[in-house]
């Protein structure tokens, strides 16, 4: 079966300004979409002003793991980003260096009222790739935020549905998501490969990797 992740990561458009980063399209095949959308955890996952930080929500967040790939849907998610084929095209398009990290998939259920305050992500995730995956009117506004060292937004990307953006953490890759209007449910999932330094080890989609 084709790995339609890696084919939309070779294709990727890639920008400077302000960081390096890629833009994806159709990132995801329609039965892994489908999946994602049907998928379900309750209104408690629903977020809304979280302060500008997901951990505020830490304990109801949603995340790829080995329980919930028993949906088919989710377990074909994990296994195509997790394949070798789909981690190296994603080191020879953006120079990530994968070897020996773990796959996350985070569901994100943003409501009314969310905000990121401008963060990088560095540390232990050594990619990020922002997947949106909302269907309500305006949707397409609601993708995140680039910004600049202090925190001012000079770029968004675009928020249509099952579209991606995908970058090396550093130091110059600020983002976050300025306060606007979400009429509807901002639904997206972030992939990340982190270290062995991650320690929430219930996060990750296969376990820590061997």
């Amino acid at each position: 079966m084709p790995n339609q992740a890696a084919a939309s990561v070779r294709a990727a458009e890639e920008r400077a300004w302000p960081f390096a980063h890629w833009v994806l399209e159709d990132v995801l095949p329609p039965p892994v979409c489908a999946a994602l959308l049907a998928w379900d955890p309750g209104a408690d996952a629903h977020g809304g002003d979280t302060g500008g930080r997901r951990d505020a929500r830490n304990g109801r967040r949603v995340f790829v793991t080995p329980e919930t790939r028993r949906v088919p849907g989710l377990d074909r998610l994990a296994r195509m980003f997790d394949a070798v084929e789909a981690r190296d095209a994603i080191s020879a398009r953006c120079g990530a260096r994968l070897a020996g990290t773990a796959l996350r998939l985070e569901l994100c259920l943003d409501t009314d009222g969310f905000w990121l305050e401008p963060h990088t992500d560095i540390g232990a995730k050594k990619l990020t790739l922002l997947i949106a995956l909302s269907t309500d009117a305006g949707a397409a506004e609601w993708g995140t935020d680039l910004m600049t060292a202090d925190g001012q937004p000079v770029a968004r990307a675009s928020g249509a549905f099952n579209s991606g953006l995908m970058f090396v953490p550093g130091e110059e890759s600020w983002h976050g998501f300025v306060r606007r209007p979400i009429r509807g449910l901002r639904r997206s999932l972030i992939v990340n490969f982190v270290s062995p330094e991650w320690r929430a080890l219930g996060e990750l989609a296969f376990g820590p990797a061997c």
